[in-house]
């Protein structure tokens, strides 16, 4: 059988970018219209705005320390206060939030990355290859995060470098493992059998089949990862293991004042509550997106992809 013409490949991808940027949109405004996911988009929106603003402003310079005034309470100088070296507590936060979004970007792509490739050897036609990973995931899968940490901290040192690696292959793993269903379920799909007997490669038939169907799934997981990224970073930085001494992150402020929470409480407070707030919001994100993106628990996204296949239908071209 011949496979399909340049001609007839381009008409077929003529409208999926405009469906496509329907679809977010309408993902985006059902998300909105729910208390809870305007809560997670606002701490979230912050979160990048600040980040962003971090690269060129902070209230007060990173390394400028004042030791006349240390563990000072909130004034007008530092509406935050200041730590045990004299430094503002404010700007180390703002500064912070650059360091754990940076984090948990890279913690996404490595297990995203991670994920995909385990799913598509999970779901490969080779059936000793397919039931190998399966038998390989689920046993490392039980290794807890800190344990790889403290494994990759040997070569590796204490960098963030540690906290990527960690969270990406631990957080990779319980992907591939979720998405597996539905990956299975799109890879013995009646399309997908068209597309190999017309002589597609496993991996464009992965790609452009497989992975579409999973998506819905790596975005909830992505969202929740997310959230779970930002603890380890406090809980490894705490331990030694993470963001190194003079990296400015949230889970450094935690570490540098949790010692004298009983004396110097606000110090403690002020990177505690913004952990919260923001794995609160990535939480939440990941709950809302799950309904949002799902077409059976979406009407709008279930009437907009009905409409998308008549118009395709309705097409001359």
């Amino acid at each position: 059988m011949s496979k399909p013409s340049n001609r007839q490949s381009a008409r077929q991808s003529a409208h999926p970018q405009p469906r496509t940027r329907s679809a977010a949109r309408t993902i985006l405004t059902t998300i909105w219209k729910r208390g809870e996911g305007r809560y997670a988009l606002v701490i979230l929106g912050l979160w990048i705005l600040t980040a962003a603003v971090s690269l060129v402003w902070t209230p007060r310079p990173l390394l400028e320390t004042d030791g006349y005034h240390v563990w000072q309470a909130p004034s007008a100088a530092h509406p935050l206060g200041t730590d045990g070296s004299g430094a503002d507590v404010l700007s180390w936060l703002i500064a912070g939030a650059r360091t754990d979004l940076l984090i948990v970007i890279l913690t996404i792509a490595v297990s995203t990355a991670i994920g995909l490739l385990l799913v598509a050897a999970m779901t490969a036609r080779a059936t000793a290859l397919a039931s190998a990973t399966v038998v390989v995931v689920d046993a490392l899968i039980s290794i807890p995060t800190v344990l790889l940490a403290l494994i990759l901290a040997v070569p590796l040192g204490a960098s963030i470098m540690v906290v990527v690696l960690a969270c990406g292959l631990g957080y990779g793993l319980n992907l591939a493992r979720v998405a597996r269903p539905a990956a299975l379920l799109a890879a013995r799909s009646s399309y997908v059998e068209s597309a190999r007997a017309a002589g597609a490669g496993a991996w464009w038939t992965f790609t452009r089949h497989v992975v579409p169907n999973v998506t819905p799934v790596l975005l909830v997981q992505a969202s929740l990862s997310a959230g779970t990224a930002v603890l380890a970073e406090s809980g490894l930085t705490y331990l030694g293991i993470g963001v190194p001494s003079g990296v400015p992150s949230w889970g450094r402020s935690l570490a540098t004042s949790v010692k004298f929470i009983n004396v110097y409480p606000l110090t403690v407070l002020w990177p505690g509550l913004v952990v919260t707030l923001v794995v609160i919001a990535l939480n939440i994100m990941g709950d809302v997106l799950r309904d949002a993106a799902d077409p059976l628990t979406n009407p709008a996204l279930r009437a907009g992809s009905a409409e998308s296949m008549t118009a395709g239908k309705e097409d001359p071209r």
